[in-house]
């Protein structure tokens, strides 16, 4: 499907979904064949201090999807923070043949980037930034890489913002398309903080390789669980946290069973991918994590 730039309204509520303009070809909620269908995933970023050799013992990517596969995962999510500062093909094929031998799916490549900068320098180098990851994750039979919005630049309008998210993506979809590769966009604060405002950049989009990376500990908004339902039908792949805040209240333990219910309602077809962030170190408390989600799925 062509991806194109398109016409945004130019007044009205910036928040509102109605903020950016509907195209006849934008992207719509997913179309599923079947019932819901839950695997067990986990994201490398809940062993982020270990990958980084914060905390001992220091480990690989390698090492991550070993450990995996003793907790017992279907699938993987490969954090590209923590791939080697050279990545060659040949270690892309090893990566990718351990952990087809030891049968867990890759399910996809979270990235770093900035999508709300205007035409220009800044903008060209998040762009060619996210063009080789969806190569890398192309080459590694990763079918999402998770990509954010960012933060208002100075003196910009969040219609603005919007808009130049809207473009970026769109200026990536194409290829993105070739290499069977959806852009997740994840509610990452910034201006997706909301659900209004991811609704509209995803729904103003003209691509079916766009959707979201729905986190359900991101939202930070009056009724998270709302907002995780009202996108729940545009994720292409979703991460799951032990915890949640509400607006104005403390870090308290997320209901993971609400979740999970929410993600059967909408017929979601794929991982259920665990994102550890909680106090408890995470080689005691993710593998419990994992087998209260899987009792869940």
């Amino acid at each position: 499907m062509k991806t194109t730039r398109r016409t945004f309204l130019t007044s009205g509520a910036a928040l509102a979904v109605g903020a950016l303009a509907r195209p006849t070809l934008a992207s719509d909620p997913l179309v599923r064949v079947g019932g819901p269908r839950l695997k067990l995933g986990l994201a490398a970023y809940s062993l982020r201090e270990h990958l980084t050799g914060k905390k001992e013992p220091a480990m690989t990517l390698e090492g991550f999807v070993e450990q995996s596969a003793r907790w017992q995962v279907d699938g993987v999510e490969l954090t590209s923070y923590y791939f080697p500062e050279q990545i060659t093909p040949e270690y892309i094929g090893r990566l990718r043949r351990l952990c087809h031998v030891n049968g867990l799916g890759i399910i996809g490549c979270p990235i770093r980037n900035v999508f709300t900068h205007p035409p220009g320098a800044e903008r060209d180098k998040e762009l060619a930034h996210v063009r080789t990851w969806i190569d890398r994750a192309g080459d590694l039979g990763a079918p999402t890489i998770r990509i954010f919005a960012g933060h208002l630049q100075p003196g910009q309008s969040l219609a603005e913002a919007q808009k130049n998210c809207v473009e970026s993506i769109e200026s990536c979809a194409d290829q993105a398309a070739r290499r069977g590769v959806f852009l997740g966009l994840e509610n990452h604060g910034g201006i997706v903080a909301e659900a209004d405002s991811i609704l509209a950049i995803v729904k103003a989009v003209r691509s079916d390789a766009v959707g979201i990376n729905l986190d359900s500990g991101n939202f930070h908004t009056d009724d998270p669980y709302r907002d995780f339902e009202r996108c729940a039908p545009y994720a292409v792949s979703v991460q799951i946290k032990t915890e949640i805040q509400p607006r104005g209240q403390q870090k308290q333990d997320a209901e993971l069973g609400r979740i999970v219910k929410i993600l059967k309602a909408a017929r979601f077809r794929g991982y259920a991918t665990l994102e550890y962030e909680a106090a408890e170190p995470p080689l005691t408390a993710v593998p419990r994590e994992l087998d209260r989600l899987r009792a869940l799925l």
